[in-house]
């Protein structure tokens, strides 16, 4: 690390002589000095130990011009990483003694907010020196809080944001302000109108990443915090108005996937004749403190984990997704939340209603687009998933778009590769097809797009299927491996659930669908018959034994045949709604007709059987008829022909089989910690101890 100390801050900026200030910038400094510093002597370095020291500073001394001057080298390890998450808690204890009588962390912040008060003329006259030393003054103020935050109580906190400077005249008058109000709606402010340019790009991303620490006191308690000071401020006061423009530019930056600034983009280049000091700006500071507080510690994944994607836009998401799952506070529902769930597409003209101040417009197109492409990531399927179950207008125009497989098959993607992804990742995209499946259009659209090559489905070549069948084919494929492996019955539930939506609207079903239809109720048969089998075993030893309690056959007999009984209930919605459209779900279950004997007359099947069993009866006789060594191009020809000649009056009329998805009664028990893990895994630029982590447990994060 570079730390430049300036003992006389007379600056002319000139731009390369280039009157219009566009191009790089020379910063002549006269009496500078520096002194070059690793990061393990960062607590010894002057400036932070003059900020964390006894003597108060005024926010008018030009400390905070030497203090705001400084770039950094890339740390290259994991070592590095720890060193320096040890030099800033040593930096900030010794604040948290010596603040109460210094009030330099309030000082700071007034530093901060009094130049925040110029960027926006900053960025349009490409004043580079003046940004990168507001967002060296917000990264000192994001790393003291992260700190403080994680060791003190929000009312303690609170306490740090009141004492009173005692170091001269303040340009702020002698009102206490409430500095913690004022530092949020500033931060806000900062995203939602500072235009996003290279030169910006780094101080966007610091006031994203700052609220998110702001919120993080959740990550300290076990309990989900309901009463929050941070929440109420934003919640109520100045930052209720910023609330819906907040949720759309943290919206339009996930859409945008803005990568950062190459390296070098924005340097202050040293002039040759010595007399000029290299200002690190994106290659230094951004790019540096970014793969260093990465989550991991280790540079090189960091770096690439940034190549990837957009570090703004990956930040953005996270924060937008802790904001909307805050609990809704006493006198209000969360604001939030309302803007994400009453947000409509910019082409529509219908009028807002009145009774909603946060609605706002949004071009679906674009963020219809970006959710296709970002699937991959657990929060892109979060913010998915709320949008579809929250949002009517977003789930009417997805449900409306012609080119829905670019959004369902990277859904079914995460489904097929579930030893890969952790479980909430899962349920997310279990329940949005769910959420799908609910609507009849869906089901009837999916089996019309027929797809060409599905390289990543390797169990079979899939030259050529509908969306329809290669749906049923992950879900069944799914719940068998939910069956040997996680044995999770909330997953067993929403996977036959989305089967049963869509049952009735099954249409040309491929040949190896129907296949895996009928193999799903053979494995389901078989272990039906050994569970019985070990309860009558178990039944027997008992008789003339006084050991310990039998295991509980009886239950699990009974969730398997809960399990049975929906996958007849499937394949009976088939047979009695679009049996003429599916010949080879037909055929599939007459090859394999000995199977349902069983069920018959089985009291819990016994009525659901006896259309499966009128259909099986009505087309063996004939195949019987049409003689022996048939073809199966000729035994298809026979179903065709027999399903027009089938008299459908003698089929048994059952209720619509149909589920929809409904939230738990305390749904922030499992979305709070969700969330909070994937801030704690994935956010750029931030890392907390594991061992103080208290919401969660680090295997679930």
């Amino acid at each position: 690390m570079v730390t430049e100390g300036i003992e006389d801050m007379q600056i002319s900026c000139v731009a390369n002589g280039n009157e219009n200030l566009e191009g790089p910038f020379i910063c002549q400094i006269k009496k500078m000095g520096a002194n070059s510093s690793s990061i393990s002597e960062l607590p010894e370095n002057e400036y932070l130990q003059k900020l964390s020291g006894s003597e108060p500073i005024s926010e008018n001394d030009p400390f905070w011009n030497q203090l705001l001057s400084f770039s950094f080298t890339t740390p290259t390890n994991s070592a590095d990483l720890k060193l320096l998450e040890e030099a800033t808690i040593s930096v900030c204890k010794s604040l948290v003694e010596k603040n109460p009588r210094t009030g330099n962390l309030g000082s700071l912040i007034k530093v901060f907010l009094s130049r925040t008060k110029e960027l926006k003329i900053s960025a349009e006259c490409q004043n580079h020196l003046f940004i990168w030393q507001a967002h060296n003054a917000l990264f000192i103020i994001c790393c003291l809080l992260k700190v403080f935050i994680s060791r003190m109580s929000e009312e303690e906190l609170q306490l740090h944001f009141t004492y009173e400077e005692k170091a001269g005249p303040s340009s702020y008058g002698t009102e206490c302000e409430d500095l913690i109000e004022e530092l949020l709606c500033c931060l806000i402010q900062l995203i939602v109108e500072i235009p996003l340019l290279d030169i910006t790009y780094s101080i966007s991303l610091e006031a994203v990443t700052t609220l998110i620490v702001f919120l993080s006191c959740q990550l300290f308690h076990k309990e989900i915090l309901r009463e929050s000071i941070i929440h109420r401020y934003l919640m109520h006061g100045r930052c209720l108005p910023y609330t819906s423009r907040l949720v759309k530019t943290l919206l339009y930056n996930f859409i945008r996937q803005e990568r950062s600034p190459p390296p070098g983009t924005h340097v202050f280049q040293q002039q040759t004749d010595g007399g000029g000091l290299l200002y690190g700006i994106a290659s230094g500071v951004a790019t540096g403190l970014w793969t260093v507080f990465t989550l991991g510690g280790v540079g090189s994944k960091a770096s690439a984990q940034l190549e990837q994607c957009s570090p703004l836009a990956s930040q953005s998401l996270l924060l937008l997704l802790v904001l909307a799952n805050l609990t809704d506070a006493p006198d209000i529902p969360n604001p939030y939340r309302q803007a994400i769930m009453s947000f409509k597409n910019t082409q529509d003209n219908t009028a807002f209603s009145s009774s909603n101040p946060h609605a706002f417009q949004i071009n679906f197109n674009s963020l219809y687009t970006a959710l296709c492409e970002q699937q991959k990531s657990d929060q892109a399927t979060l913010l998915l998933y709320m949008l579809l179950h929250q949002n009517s207008n977003m789930r009417t125009y997805v449900l409306a778009r012609t080119d829905i497989e670019n959004l369902v098959l990277p859904i079914l993607e995460i489904l097929y590769h579930v030893e890969e992804r952790n479980s909430h990742h899962v349920y997310m995209a279990l329940i949005i097809l769910l959420i799908l499946t609910e609507d009849d259009g869906f089901n009837r659209s999916i089996h019309e797009v027929i797809l060409k090559n599905i390289t990543w489905y390797a169990e079979r070549v899939l030259t050529e299927i509908s969306l329809g069948s290669l749906l049923i084919l992950v879900v069944i494929r799914t719940i068998q491996y939910n069956m040997t492996r996680t044995r999770d019955k909330y997953l067993h539930t929403n996977c036959l659930a989305a089967l049963a939506n869509m049952s009735a609207q099954f249409r040309s079903l491929h040949q190896y669908a129907a296949q895996r239809i009928i193999s799903l109720f053979s494995l389901l048969s078989k272990k039906h018959n050994k569970v019985l089998e070990q309860a009558t075993q178990s039944l027997r030893g008992s008789l003339g034994s006084n050991d310990s309690p039998l295991p509980d056959y009886a239950q699990d007999l009974n969730v398997i045949e809960e399990v049975i009984r929906m996958m007849l209930e499937i394949i009976n919605s088939c047979l009695t709604n679009s049996l003429h459209h599916n010949p080879n779900l037909v055929y599939a279950l007459l090859y394999k007709r000995d199977l349902f004997e069983q069920f018959r007359t089985h009291p819990s099947f016994q009525d659901i059987m006896q259309n499966i069993d009128l259909v099986i009866s009505f087309f063996s006789s004939r195949l019987e008829q049409a003689g022996a060594e048939l073809s199966v191009e000729r035994v298809l020809e026979i179903i065709k022909q027999g399903a027009v000649a089938l008299p459908k009056d003698r089929l048994r009329k059952f209720p619509e089989l149909k589920f929809k998805y409904v939230e738990e009664e305390q749904p922030e028990e499992f979305f709070i910690p969700y969330v909070w893990s994937l801030v704690y895994n994935s956010a750029v630029a931030l890392y907390w101890n594991p061992r103080d982590i208290q919401l969660f447990t680090m295997d679930s994060g």
